[in-house]
């Protein structure tokens, strides 16, 4: 299955990911992964980063590696493909615009596609690609729509928690449904099921919350290094398919459960 990351920071943050080891984590050993994506919020856009190659070749990857970029808000997924041909629109995350904000989605699992597309019904918004994740995608930004038509700013948090849990909802029915999403204001991670070496269980996805102190802020991590570039405390969330450390402080998320964090805090809980 693929890999998932993410995090969220009080203070923009420079987040270094060396992606071959970040996934080794995961079990994904070796050169087979089916290519990679790091979508970092830059204000109101994304900086979106994707190939098909392994991250092991990727001269694009090296230069991440040597010039991190600066974010509040970074998603990142390694993909081992189970749907779709090995293709740049079938690799994640995938970016949309809505109500004048960048969503951005990735998806670890494998959704049953002929149940989903019976299930979850399309608008405004059509894959590119043949994933079952791309379409889940644009079936949850047909759900937001009215919530973000006309809006001037974010929604209400709770309007859009809802919105995404029931759409979490509909999804686990038809598969293992761990994945990440954020509109630009706020971080959603919902936790599921994944594949283990006693076979498919919880938990999908692990969450670790931190608190720096000034000139203390910076986390390095297997394959993972996050230095702040603004003085102050700093407040950092993580998600990860697995833990990244071996420090107690990582959390599974419950089967089902869906965390909403903002600035590096975590300010809702549903499922």
């Amino acid at each position: 299955m693929c890999e998932l990351f993410a995090m969220s920071s009080r203070h923009p943050a420079d987040v270094n990911l060396s992606l071959e080891e970040f996934s080794r984590h995961g079990g994904l050993a070796g050169p087979h992964k089916d290519g990679w994506g790091i979508a970092y919020y830059a204000g109101r856009d994304v900086r979106l980063m994707k190939e098909i190659e392994p991250a092991s070749d990727s001269a694009c990857v090296r230069f991440i590696r040597e010039h991190p970029f600066e974010s509040p808000l970074v998603v990142s997924h390694i993909r081992k493909a189970t749907q779709g041909v090995l293709a740049l629109a079938n690799c994640q995350p995938f970016a949309r615009e809505l109500g004048g904000s960048m969503h951005v989605f990735a998806h670890n699992g494998d959704l049953a596609g002929r149940r989903l597309k019976a299930r979850l019904a399309l608008g405004a918004f059509r894959p590119l690609g043949e994933t079952d994740s791309e379409y889940a995608f644009c079936a949850l930004l047909e759900r937001l729509r009215r919530l973000w038509r006309g809006a001037r700013r974010a929604p209400p948090l709770k309007a859009r928690l809802a919105a995404v849990a029931a759409f979490a909802r509909a999804i686990r029915a038809l598969g293992p449904a761990n994945f990440l999403y954020a509109d630009g204001d706020a971080l959603f991670a919902h936790g599921h099921r994944r594949n283990h070496p006693d076979g498919m269980r919880p938990p999908g996805l692990h969450l670790l919350s931190r608190r720096c102190a000034a000139g203390d802020a910076r986390l390095d991590a297997g394959g993972l290094s996050i230095r702040a570039t603004t003085p102050g405390e700093q407040s950092v969330v993580l998600f990860a398919s697995v833990p990244l450390t071996a420090e107690a402080g990582w959390k599974p998320l419950g089967e089902g459960e869906l965390v909403a964090v903002r600035g590096g805090r975590i300010v809702a809980r549903a499922g």
